[in-house]
């Protein structure tokens, strides 16, 4: 679902106002046709000349119509005139209970994971309702007060809401500092013993690229993944990230769309057997300027990664493209995204974004419509009742509708994936793959991650009629399904 803040200055209902901080991953030019390679330039050219730091400092979201303000505008909102929020920041406490624990809080509108000093949402400015000053109810306070009121679960528009899942009441253990540990998986996989090494190479091998890709160009098969990992890092983030490594492994995809990848995230990607099968999207350095973001990963041969930002975002979301070398003279573009995110929240429960999500899926799609082979992959947020039709030019395909009609394709299912039981129903086909292919024809797809992990469950507490009741739930690997779309050339 979700994000942040940068430096290309452009209009608001008329007020100039400033995007979050990106940037522009070319590691080479991509082949793409002369107007897509014409706006590539002309948004480059906008990013290298603004500044590429980023402090939280710098802009205020507002939290009625979440306008993100400069940092000239000292006292109200330029849209709405709302007061700035005035900041505050939770005690440090010395009890026990959370003693050597960095605690977060989850925001009720949109589930980011939030630091404990953070006065409001950093991704939707949702303010946190501030816990009780007794050090002994702090953590019940909090969880408390996060929980909505049955008044605002009574409201027609809640129903849209991702409801955040909330921590257990229990202290977490510290992490591990083994040397095990810190390799992640990569370190258990030396100790395998020896009947296990031809298992091993055999899934080094499934590692390897679809064959027909360079050996047989009259018959080349392409895996494609998209998958939103999901951004909340205090629930079992390393065995839900190792979970999502084993459905990698599993499926072997040549192509990689994940959105929703926090710093965190990415250092335990970085520590995985798997990775090193793939060139990614996002250089080290670049990974950590942000809360979160959209990353490819490819074991084909790349001409280049680029991203383009939305022009109308508040929350900082971008078109992400990769130009895939398939081979002799066919092209292949391959983009992924994350189109703005619904987050209602108190008073009005009205802030939908549902004409910036079209207005950036058009953008996107024409963007692309020059391509002859073209793949739109990623959580679009979309909800059929309030957005629409998704804007498709003739040609163009939804993937999950054209190979399995009569399937409701749910990637986000409250009441499927019981990880999220408790919630508010919600039952949406979020996210999708958008194809123009004149060189190659789509074969299958499936959804992947819909298992629970094997021995793993977390706690959560629920408040009903003002009595907190805890339920002990299982873990799957994210809050969103994954799909694998399965290509191949004519």
């Amino acid at each position: 679902m979700t994000l942040s803040s940068v430096g290309l200055p452009l209009p608001l209902l008329g007020v100039p106002f400033r995007l979050p901080p990106r940037s522009v991953f070319a590691f080479q030019k991509p082949n793409f046709s002369p107007n897509l390679l014409l706006l590539h330039h002309q948004v480059e050219h906008k990013m290298a000349s603004s500044s590429s730091s980023f402090s939280s400092s710098c802009s205020w979201t507002c939290n009625r119509c979440t306008f993100v303000n400069p940092p000239s505008q000292k006292s109200s909102c330029q849209i709405c005139l709302s007061p700035i929020p005035i900041p505050s920041s939770l005690p440090s406490s010395s009890s026990s209970s959370v003693s050597g624990e960095v605690f977060r809080w989850s925001c009720r509108a949109c589930t980011f994971s939030n630091p404990a000093a953070a006065a409001a949402c950093e991704v939707c400015g949702t303010i946190a309702a501030l816990p009780s000053p007794s050090s002994a109810s702090r953590l019940a306070s909090l969880l408390s007060d996060l929980e909505p009121e049955p008044h605002e679960l009574a409201h027609p528009d809640i129903g849209r809401v991702f409801l955040p899942l909330m921590r257990c009441g229990a202290k977490r253990p510290p992490p591990s500092t083994s040397p095990e540990t810190k390799l992640g998986r990569a370190a258990t996989s030396h100790k395998l013993p020896r009947a296990h090494e031809e298992q091993q190479k055999q899934q080094l091998a499934a590692n390897a690229p679809s064959p027909a890709l360079g050996e047989n160009p009259k018959r080349c098969i392409i895996k494609i993944l998209s998958y939103n990992v999901w951004f909340r890092e205090d629930l079992e983030l390393r065995r839900r990230m190792q979970a999502l490594g084993d459905l990698i492994e599993q499926n072997s995809p040549d192509f990689i769309c994940l959105q929703e990848v926090t710093p965190s995230i990415y250092e335990i990607f970085q520590e995985s057997n798997w990775l090193k099968h793939y060139k990614c999207s996002v250089p080290q350095h670049l990974a950590a300027e942000r809360p979160y973001f959209c990353m490819q990963m490819s074991k084909l041969p790349m001409k280049g990664f680029s991203c383009i930002p939305f022009t109308n975002s508040v929350m900082g979301r971008e078109l992400c493209l990769a130009d895939i070398d398939v081979g002799g003279s066919k092209k292949l573009i391959v983009a992924t995204s994350h189109l703005e995110s619904p987050c209602p929240a108190p008073p009005r429960w009205d802030q939908m974004y549902s004409k910036e999500r079209v207005a950036q899926a058009k953008e996107a799609i024409n963007l692309l419509k020059d391509s002859p082979n073209a793949i739109f992959a990623g959580d679009m947020n979309w909800d059929d009742k309030l957005d629409g039709a998704f804007p498709l030019p003739d040609g163009w395909i939804d993937a999950w509708p054209e190979l399995r009609p009569g399937e409701n394709g749910w990637t986000y299912d409250t009441k499927a994936n019981q990880m999220l039981s408790g919630n508010r129903t919600l039952q949406k086909r979020l996210d999708r793959f958008m194809c123009n292919l004149h060189d190659f024809k789509v074969d299958g797809i499936e959804m992947i991650g819909v298992e629970a992990i094997p021995g793993l469950s977390y706690c959560k507490e629920k408040k009903v009629r003002k009595v907190f009741q805890k339920l002990v739930l299982p873990v799957l690997p994210s809050d969103h399904y994954g799909l694998l779309l399965t290509i191949s050339s004519l």
